[in-house]
Parts: C-alpha cells; sequence; structure tokens
C-alpha cells in the first residue's frame, strides 16, 4: 500500500507572536488534527533563522484525499481550535505526496 504525507507550510502573523503560534501549533492543532481519520501523525519543523515557512508533515494512512477533507470538514464544523496568530496572507500551502523511497541504514 502507498504511503503519503501532507505537507503543510505555514508561518505566524507576526514576529511578536511566534511563541504563541508555536505553543498553538504544537499543543493544539496537532493533538486536533492527529486525532481526525486518516491522519495517524505530524512531525513539525521551524525555520533554524526564523526566516521561510514552517513545515508540518502529516503522516496519512488511507486514502490521502479523504483524509485531507476530513480536516477541512472539521476545521468548518469548528472542530479545530483556530489561532489569529497564523498568518493567512500567504494562505498556509499544503500539498500531498507519495512516499517514493525510504532509506533508513
Amino acid at each position: 500500500m502507498a504511503k503519503f504525507i501532507l505537507h503543510v507550510e505555514s508561518r505566524p502573523a507576526n514576529e511578536k507572536v511566534v511563541d504563541e503560534f508555536n505553543r498553538w501549533y504544537d499543543e493544539v492543532h496537532l493533538p486536533e488534527v492527529v486525532a481526525l481519520d486518516g491522519i495517524v501523525a505530524a512531525t513539525r519543523f521551524v525555520p533554524k533563522e526564523q526566516e521561510g515557512p514552517y513545515i508540518t508533515q502529516y503522516e496519512i494512512e488511507g486514502d490521502p484525499e479523504q483524509a485531507v477533507k476530513n480536516i477541512t470538514a472539521a476545521a468548518a464544523a469548528g472542530r479545530l481550535n483556530m489561532t489569529d496568530t497564523l498568518a493567512t496572507k500567504p494562505v498556509p500551502r499544503l500539498q500531498i505526496l507519495k512516499v517514493a523511497t525510504e532509506y533508513r541504514p
């Protein structure tokens, strides 16, 4: 069975809210998203020098399009606690990636 990742690039709204953004992402958003059907784990990356996007990669089990629909539906229904510390311009970038190769010596 193919493995998929949902790759998300986002940013804090501004430099004053970085700590609050990180706290929300780690303590609220990740647990809420991973609790949804189709999402089994998440790994989050922050830029070393505060430049560039913050990246989260969600491991998907099953149909990746359905997993993204589950996230969208949960957000629309208010089941995801969002924050104004998340920049909306530019809109966070989402991309479904198929795992081509895993190499672990």
